[in-house]
């Protein structure tokens, strides 16, 4: 029997919510094992002088607990 775990992660990108959803789970890879998926809860983006400056996400990360 395997047991899951999920975690929130924020992650951010200067160039749109793809990059920082792929850079947030490069980041989550390097220390969770066993990924087996995440889902995306939310998108925002921070806005200066009319400029959308930094795009980010809010991620699940879902991953198999070792034995």
């Amino acid at each position: 029997m395997a047991v899951a775990r999920v975690t929130e992660v924020v992650a951010s990108s200067k160039k749109g919510w793809v990059e920082a959803a792929t850079e947030g789970f490069k980041r989550a890879a390097k220390t969770l094992h066993n990924i087996t998926g995440f889902e995306i809860i939310k998108h925002t983006a921070h806005v200066e002088n009319n400029e959308i400056v930094e795009f980010r996400v809010t991620m699940r990360i879902i991953f198999i607990l070792d034995k």
